[in-house]
């Protein structure tokens, strides 16, 4: 059975079983640095002058960032935060996002990065849920700040920008002298808590433990092949675990450099990446689809190019195609993660992209899935069934949750929620989430199939297949679809569908849309708010 492990990793990267959180075996890397800090100061050790963050008009070394980070733990140390405390992280990209993050690990505090479209009763909710005694927030967000008492333990408010009376000035903490040592902290220790979207009740907060997050980066610095001649550019959201782990963390593991833009714009992406002569990222489909559109990408000068992770939904052949024909030089490979797992425990090599498309990749090294049935017991290959997955990626449970922790976790294996597959060669592929599956008169359709099909169309930017509630057969296929340029018809993509699709599987109704699905502030299709809409438009 092919996988990482049994390519040339065995003669590069030595892996070992360890006993990890009690009762879990895993299979991590040997040679690891011990905490997030220590994944710092190896990058120091390693590329001290070279290049670590730069920021517009900003640049840093991995000495400058390593100082600036031990003056801010120094502030915070003054003020009485440390380890084991939680501070909650309400920031867009910026360079104070990744100062604050090492500067509390150091302290063996603990960061709690939330999103920026964040509700106000959200963020309350997320500040006293994990009892955070502080804060760093953009200025811009001060609104969103709960009343007092509706986080009992926050001591301490931090603005990054001016014109906010209630916060301490960020920069107030940047303290001269003798700086903070760095806390003496266990693998197994909490480095960040990140919260779930909680799309099926109120969210969950996923400990990571430096464990987690330091094998996640190490998969993405030993899988991608990256060193510190890698630059990467980070345009998804760093509060994410995409950004934390694939972006920050495998960046920081290699020593390279990271190039930080605030928000996605295609042209603005294709222009900084050739000045900056980016060589790595990671983005969802949807972005190289815009990218593609762009008229400057064939001019500008991308050659320097030659990794694009992606991930958060299968990628159209069409796209595959024609960024093999812009890009040549550019290898794509597919991950498949979640906040749970810290990082990818699938990825796809580069190689094998275009052959097998349909597939999320090989199982990353360290990482296990089982693919369980219903009845408790794992499938044979080929069969469909629970993605359960284990390794020393996947957290130890969810803050303060207990029953949660309990109903979906078994023996170390996170339950995914993931519907999916592993053939005899070892390839993984994940065909749906339970809750999505769409049951039309005892046929199981997966919506991912049918959405892949629709990639296909040239007229076709993306799509979201959901299903209608039917009186007579339970549920109906029904897709929205955002177009790509010349309007489509539905009988049209119902024709194209059925040349492809068994007739039960193609879609009966349509949602003709000429502006990009809803997504949440990690890229993913908001397909309950697409259930919402059709459910709403079917009552009137």
């Amino acid at each position: 059975m092919a996988s990482w492990n049994s390519r040339d990793f065995a003669s590069r990267v030595a892996l070992r079983a360890e006993a990890h959180y009690g009762d879990r075996v895993v299979r991590c890397f040997a040679r690891r640095p011990s905490s997030v800090h220590a994944l710092l100061a190896s990058a120091v050790e390693r590329n001290a002058s070279g290049d670590a963050l730069v920021d517009g008009e900003l640049r840093l070394t991995w000495r400058e960032l390593h100082d600036r980070a031990a003056a801010i733990a120094t502030g915070l140390r003054r003020r009485g935060i440390g380890r084991g405390d939680r501070v909650v992280l309400l920031l867009g990209n910026c360079v104070q996002f990744v100062e604050s993050l090492f500067a509390l690990v150091r302290l063996g505090a603990v960061f709690v990065p939330v999103s920026t479209r964040m509700a106000k009763p959200e963020l309350a909710h997320v500040l006293a849920h994990c009892g955070a005694v502080g804060i760093i927030h953009g200025a811009e967000l001060a609104d969103r700040l709960p009343q007092p008492g509706e986080a009992p333990a926050l001591k301490w408010r931090f603005a990054v920008g001016a014109g906010v009376r209630e916060s301490e000035a960020f920069d107030a903490l940047r303290e001269q002298g003798p700086q903070a040592e760095p806390a003496a902290v266990g693998e197994e220790d909490v480095a960040d808590i990140l919260y779930t979207s909680g799309t099926t009740g109120a969210p969950k907060g996923a400990m990571q433990t430096h464990l987690n997050v330091v094998h996640g980066a190490l998969v993405y610095r030993h899988c991608m092949q990256l060193d510190e001649r890698d630059r990467s550019i980070i345009c998804v959201p760093m509060g994410h675990t995409t950004g934390l782990t694939a972006l920050i963390g495998a960046v920081t593991a290699c020593a390279g450099c990271l190039v930080i833009m605030p928000a996605f714009d295609a042209r603005a992406f294709l222009a900084l990446a050739a000045a900056e002569r980016m060589t790595h990222t990671v983005l969802v489909p949807a972005m190289y689809n815009l990218c593609l559109l762009q008229a400057d990408f064939e001019r500008l000068d991308l050659s320097a190019w030659r990794v694009g992770g992606y991930g958060g939904a299968p990628m159209p052949a069409a796209t595959i195609a024609r960024l093999a024909e812009a890009a040549p030089g550019l290898g794509l490979i597919n991950i498949y993660g979640a906040t749970e797992t810290a990082a990818g425990v699938t990825l796809m090599p580069p190689e094998l992209t275009a052959e097998h498309r349909d597939s999320v990749g090989l199982v990353a090294p360290g990482a296990e899935i089982l693919v369980m049935g219903e009845d408790g017991r794992e499938a044979v290959a080929g069969e469909t069934g629970e993605l359960w997955i284990g390794g020393p990626g996947v957290v130890k449970g969810y803050w303060d949750n207990p029953a949660a922790t309990a109903a979906e976790f078994t023996g170390g294996f996170w339950h995914s929620g993931d519907l999916g597959s592993i053939d005899a060669q070892g390839f993984v592929r994940v065909h749906d989430r339970k809750k999505d599956m769409i049951n039309r008169g005892g046929y199981k359709i997966y919506s991912a199939e049918v959405e892949s099909v629709l990639s296909e169309h040239p007229g076709v930017l993306e799509s979201a297949v959901v299903a209608k509630p039917c009186p007579v057969l339970g549920e109906r296929v029904h897709a929205f679809v955002a177009l790509r340029g010349p309007a489509l018809t539905a009988a049209q993509l119902q024709s194209f569908c059925s040349e492809k699709l068994s007739d039960y599987k193609v879609p009966e109704t349509f949602s003709l849309l000429d502006h990009p699905l809803p997504r949440n502030a990690n890229g993913k299709v908001m397909k309950r708010l697409l259930r919402d809409e059709l459910l709403s438009s079917s009552r009137q």
